[in-house]
């Protein structure tokens, strides 16, 4: 298996979004699935890597990377170096992100030869399952979706990150990173970016208009993203196929690190109920 990490692709934003990619090396056009990680998440956290080999192994080109404002940095892709970028973040620098990913694989002469650029697949964990959703919905180039663990509301999240007004005076709000313990900045322009792009950003939108075959994956022992947002999903597209994994929490099993060999029960699941959908 032929696998590259942390690959240079030059987005949008003026900052680094490291890619890494794993597929068979044997001259055969294979599926292009696109990774994109969640809310305080990364391309290397948990059992992530393991994912992306058993797509690979599958018959599968998979690509998974950070976020240009993700909190990482080039010398330290894993956790959050750099503070500042996190605060600067958005919706917005997301979706020109995994545009740019997009592009970079379509115009990639190197990896034609093993990549099938007329069959672009994403998949999204948590946030980033409407990112993914937003952006197959407005990209015909993608033929395929899939929420895992995915939000159903940007608005609502963004408007609880903290009074608004307080938020505005001191230009920055603080969320805790429990693993880390460190504290995680969001500057105003995080708020005023998904204002001034409402309309884009509203998943409710995307997964209304969606037109190719949709699939939402979720745990019913899920606390940070409840499964009423699955089925939500679910009921604005109801040629979506929604599959609940039972007891499977957030991240399916999962944690950070990862010391094992293999996938968790409920992470495997999830990747078996994906490569049968892509089959189908």
């Amino acid at each position: 298996m032929k696998i590259s990490k942390n690959i240079i692709i030059h987005g949008k934003h003026n900052k680094p979004i490291l890619t890494d990619v794993f597929y068979k090396e044997n001259n055969k056009a294979k599926p292009i699935i696109i990774f994109c990680h969640g809310y305080k998440g990364f391309k290397d956290w948990g059992a992530w890597d393991l994912m992306a080999k058993a797509f690979a192994k599958a018959g599968n080109f998979f690509i998974k990377f950070n976020f240009s404002h993700n909190g990482g940095s080039i010398e330290q892709p894993i956790d959050f170096p750099d503070l500042e970028a996190f605060g600067n973040n958005n919706y917005t620098k997301e979706l020109d992100d995994l545009q740019s990913v997009i592009d970079w694989i379509y115009t990639n002469t190197v990896l034609k030869k093993d990549a099938d650029i007329n069959n672009i697949i994403l998949i999204g964990h948590s946030r980033a399952g409407g990112i993914v959703t937003i952006k197959a919905e407005e990209d015909n180039r993608i033929k395929k979706v899939i929420s895992l663990a995915g939000v159903s509301d940007f608005g609502k999240r963004t408007a609880t990150i903290g009074n608004l007004d307080q938020w505005k005076k001191d230009g920055v709000k603080y969320v805790l990173n429990g693993r880390t313990k460190q504290q995680m900045p969001h500057f105003y322009q995080f708020y005023e970016d998904f204002i001034t792009n409402e309309n884009r950003l509203t998943i409710k939108r995307a997964v209304s208009n969606l037109k190719i075959p949709y699939l939402i994956i979720h745990g019913n022992a899920d606390t940070s993203v409840f499964i009423d947002e699955a089925n939500q999903l679910h009921q604005w597209n109801t040629k979506s196929l929604l599959e609940i994994i039972n007891n499977a929490n957030h991240v399916f099993g999962t944690q950070h690190p990862w010391k094992k060999e293999d996938l968790p029960d409920h992470l495997k699941k999830a990747l078996q109920t994906t490569l049968s959908f892509l089959e189908n």
